[in-house]
């Protein structure tokens, strides 16, 4: 199913109707500043081993997720005075900030290292859904592992529309990633360049 949801002003209505399919154990893709991402519930195991199939990702590799403000973050991450700053200054924004996990992430997405991967991204809808399921949702981009992700919602749809919930149609976006920087020692470490300007973690 494609929902068309305005990107600028999420109409409520249909925010709480993609939420309920969420409450729910559903998947869905929906816009992010970079590109559509896929996810679920974080405390939907079903879900999660969903979109694990959809994707044919590897179980070593967990997946990242949104969290709708600094002070979710701080529920399920340890963040330091220094990450703090990081994260205050570059979010919302295009980048996967990496973190050492608290114990209510649940196990499916914490690393062997105990770690996480959590974005705010600067789209209106994401953080509408997030705020009104009240806790955070998977993201990763919506394609097969190793594809290039789909920045076109009527193809999300296409390629992957039966195996989803509902497709929310923000717009056409690019087919981009976000930039993930690790934030765990003294200074942050750039692990992927994406969208996201790293110039600031040099040096």
């Amino acid at each position: 199913m494609l929902l068309d949801i305005n990107p600028q002003n999420p109409q409520p209505r249909l925010v709480a109707q993609v939420v309920e399919i969420l409450k729910d154990g559903g998947i869905i893709a929906y816009p992010t500043d970079t590109t559509y991402g896929i996810g679920c519930s974080i405390f939907s195991k079903k879900g999660i081993e969903r979109i694990y199939l959809l994707k044919q990702r590897e179980k070593k590799k967990p997946f990242s997720f949104i969290c709708s403000d600094l002070s979710e973050v701080a529920r399920y991450a340890k963040v330091s005075n220094y990450a703090y700053k990081m994260l205050k200054r570059h979010l919302p924004g295009p980048y996967t900030f990496v973190l050492d996990a608290t114990s209510i992430v649940p196990d499916l997405l914490v690393t062997k290292q105990k770690t996480v991967g959590i974005r705010i991204p600067d789209n209106r809808i994401c953080l509408s859904l997030v705020k009104e399921l009240g806790h955070p949702i998977i993201t990763t981009s919506a394609n097969l592992s190793g594809e290039e992700p789909i920045g076109d919602p009527y193809l999300v749809n296409l390629n992957m529309g039966k195996q989803l919930d509902v497709v929310v149609d923000g717009g056409i976006l690019s087919a981009d990633v976000s930039s993930v920087v690790s934030l765990i020692g003294d200074y942050p470490q750039v692990l992927r360049q994406g969208v996201g300007d790293v110039s600031w973690c040099e040096g």
